[in-house]
Formats: structure tokens, sequence, C-alpha cells
């Protein structure tokens, strides 16, 4: 973390930082849904992790439970993920600002 100023500190993404959108089935109580999660994360096996950390720390659901179906990379400007949108905030700046959802579906 580098500072700028006194009290200023500021966040830089990794270069090899990327969005990743995982999708799959995991027990959420006493019933099994589909869910997904985009994450910002340096490769597929740590946005992996990250999603059964979460889904397990929320929903008290084992990894052997979590069914996950598929982690791709996303482009960070066509996700609502506070997360991602807070990670890539300058290159969302610099590309233009967050692509509509209509185009993503293209």
């Amino acid at each position: 973390m580098k500072r700028d100023g006194k009290f200023k500190p500021i966040m830089q993404v990794a270069e090899s930082m990327k969005a990743y959108r995982i999708s799959g089935i995991a027990p959420f109580g006493s019933v099994r849904n589909k869910f997904s999660l985009d994450l910002p994360a340096e490769s597929k096996d740590a946005a992996e992790h990250m999603a059964y950390s979460i889904i397990g720390s929320k929903h008290k659901a084992k990894r052997r439970s979590i069914i996950i179906e598929s982690i791709n990379e996303i482009d960070p400007r066509t996700s609502l993920e506070p997360k991602i949108l807070h990670a890539f905030r300058e290159e969302i700046e610099l590309a233009g600002g967050p692509l509509s959802i209509a185009a993503e579906e293209e």
C-alpha cells in the first residue's frame, strides 16, 4: 500500500488481478440453489478458493458439498458487484465507464 501525502493510503490492484464470474450449486440451508459470484483474483484457482471460502463462511457449507460449474474471466465493466467496481475503478474510468447489461448479453 502506497501513501499519497500523510494519511491517504492508495490501494492498487496488482497487474495480474482479473475479474472472474464463478457459478455453481450449493446448499443454502436445507435447499440446494444455483449461485453466481463476481470476484477479483489473481488466477482461476484463487477465485475458486475465494468462492468456497465465501459460501462456506456465510452458509456453513462444506467444500465437498459446493459444486462449481464454471469459472470465467469477465470484463470488470460488465459486473455490478461492488468488490469488482472498487478493485477496478481506475480501469473502468479509463475505458469509458461501465457497460450496460444488454452489451454483456450480446
